[in-house]
Order: structure tokens, then sequence, then C-alpha cells
């Protein structure tokens, strides 16, 4: 069992990975396996729109770090995926990561996992970027289990966010009856 996150916030542990941390730290104190991925200093190219990943069954760009992340997505059974909100959505690293996965589509490789959608913004704009982030797990057939919105713009005033920092909590407790039935 693992759960998997990824924060597609350009700050390595800003405050998008730090609220899927939160989520990540109740997994792990239950036993569940996590791992997180932020997609900082990460290279992700833009989707080509060439279609041949109809054929091949996979991106063709191999020349950046999309396939070792896809290959963590394939492998967990919840995705805990997350942005900080630009511009009322998901920034463009994360845009560019969930266009590759077009590339997953034709045979559904991701179908049947769970999902849970991240947005941390500083005033406005969580709402449409979860949309954005429950669009694509929708698209891929995964169980949409919910989302976690907080506001913050410097580096861990996430944190300060009370209700969100509960929440968080609160979802990864959700994983965990989800994923460990009988834990009490």
């Amino acid at each position: 069992m693992k759960v998997l996150g990824i924060s597609g916030s350009m700050r390595k542990n800003g405050n998008t990975a730090q609220l899927i941390k939160v989520v990540l730290g109740q997994c792990r104190d239950a036993g569940i396996k996590t791992e997180f991925v932020s997609l900082a200093g990460k290279k992700i190219l833009p989707c080509l729109g060439c279609g041949k990943c109809k054929e091949k069954k996979w991106c063709v760009i191999e020349t950046d770090d999309w396939g070792e992340i896809a290959e963590k997505m394939l492998d967990c059974e919840v995705l805990v995926i997350g942005s900080p909100v630009y511009y009322y959505d998901v920034c463009g690293q994360l845009k560019n990561f969930i266009d590759r996965t077009y590339s997953l589509y034709h045979d559904r490789k991701l179908s049947g996992r769970k999902g849970i959608a991240v947005a941390v913004n500083a005033s406005k704009g969580a709402e449409r970027t979860v949309k954005t982030i429950e669009g694509f797990l929708n698209s891929h057939e995964f169980s949409f289990l919910g989302e976690i919105t907080g506001t913050g713009f410097e580096e861990g005033d996430v944190m300060r966010d009370e209700k969100a920092v509960a929440h968080a909590k609160r979802v990864g407790d959700k994983i965990t009856r989800l994923l460990m039935p009988h834990h009490d």
C-alpha cells in the first residue's frame, strides 16, 4: 500500500508541499508507506500534442523528469496532488505534468486509484484550482476522495491555517481507514 504526494509548487518546501506532508504524516504514523515528490527543480516539458502516445502508450518525450514521476504514480494506491494558486488555477509546472498524463489515458492506466486535490491560495482561487485537479483525477477514473484548501503566501504560512491543517489530518485519517479498515 502506498500513498504518493505530489506538490506542483516551484517552492520545494512551500505551503502546498507542507499541507500535502501533513496528510502523508498521518498515513505514515499509521504504518502506511508514503512517498513525497516535489516538482520544484524538475524538468517537466509541455505536451507536444503530437498524439504519438496513442500508439506508444507512453509519452514520447523522454528527456525530462516526467516519466520517473509518472511511474511512481502508477505504483500508488492513493494520490495526494496539489498546487499553489496561480491566477485562479494550477501553476504551470503542475499543468505540464497533468497534460503529459494524456499518454496514460488511452489504456486507462491510472484508473482505480483514489485521489485528493490540494490547493493553497494567498487570498482567492483555491476552488477553481481544486476543480482543475479534480478534472484530471476524474478523467483518469480515480475515485475522488475530496479536497484540502489552505491559505498562505510566504513559505510556512499555511501551517498557521488551523482549519486547513486539521482538515489535512482528517483526510490522512480517512485514507488510513480506507487502506487499513481494521486499524483502530
